[in-house]
């Protein structure tokens, strides 16, 4: 087996795909809450990915990713059998787990991918975990069912009410709490304004929340600064300091206005792939 093999792929929705990679020094070394960093090429940028899950007999390490930018949809267009140009990790800080009993963990969109290894590692870990997942409809749905195989109660929400519950996350979580739920910590992962608000629920009912932050990286070491967040007032790099922060101390509108700076480059970039030669841009 060759170094960053893709050794299974296996596509979850239209847009989302598991890839199985072969990377037996991260996978020794990896744990819940932490990512890395691969290029497809050598000639590729390098994007920041959180693990999904590790097999450290088997040395792989498990990546979900959802084609949106130039280089996840050259990504999607290798197979079994390919290599990656290269793949660092693991990176981050791993997440806490110590001391709690029982959480609700709120996933948006392709959030779920990434709160999926934290909610199957608090399982493990003894935790009881309520998963809130929410998608805007049903065709985009993912990992249902292994949350059902790996944690204790799965709610599943849909914007338009497709699939599972009609509403948004926040809809089924202040439910919950509303109902009597008590929760030592609630985590959120997905979309920043998901996030913001799943905080702002957890702050108004006195529970220490959690979010998981994506932003743009490069190095993964805090040089470049792309990957900077204000917490509490204080700059800190989620690629060194995070990804996980405590969501009442994340100035999220900035965070939110920072998280558009490349949405323009990278929409332009998704319109300049050429299928035909391997991700080439054209000259349009």
């Amino acid at each position: 087996m060759k170094r960053f093999e893709i050794v299974n792929k296996r596509q979850l929705n239209d847009t989302i795909n598991w890839y199985t990679i072969y990377a037996p020094l991260v996978a020794r070394h990896a744990k819940p809450g932490q990512f890395i960093i691969l290029r497809v090429d050598e000639y590729g940028e390098r994007i920041p990915i959180t693990m999904a899950g590790h097999d450290a007999e088997k040395g792989t390490v498990d990546i979900i990713v959802q084609s949106v930018g130039r280089t996840s949809i050259l990504l999607s267009q290798l197979n079994v059998g390919d290599c990656l140009a290269d793949l660092v990790g693991p990176l981050g800080q791993p997440s806490h787990m110590e001391g709690l009993k029982k959480v609700a963990i709120v996933g948006g969109g392709v959030g779920n991918a990434l709160a999926y290894p934290l909610a199957i590692g608090m399982h493990k870990a003894g935790i009881h975990v309520d998963m809130i997942c929410g998608f805007k409809t049903k065709d985009i749905v993912i990992l249902e069912d292994e949350f059902r195989a790996g944690v204790d109660r799965v709610f599943m929400m849909t914007d338009d009410g497709t699939y599972g519950e009609k509403g948004f996350t926040t809809d089924k979580l202040k439910a919950l709490l509303d109902s009597g739920e008590k929760y030592d910590e609630i985590v959120a992962v997905g979309p920043a304004i998901m996030m913001k608000f799943v905080c702002g629920i957890a702050q108004d009912y006195g529970i220490p929340s959690v979010a998981s932050l994506a932003t743009y990286m490069i190095d993964g070491t805090g040089m470049c600064g792309g990957c900077r967040a204000i917490i509490g007032g204080e700059p800190k790099f989620v690629c060194v300091d995070g990804p996980d922060f405590d969501g009442s101390l994340i100035d999220w509108d900035l965070l939110i206005k920072r998280g558009k700076t490349f949405a323009e480059q990278e929409a332009h970039d998704r319109e300049h792939i050429c299928k035909l030669t391997g991700g080439v841009r054209s000259n349009a």
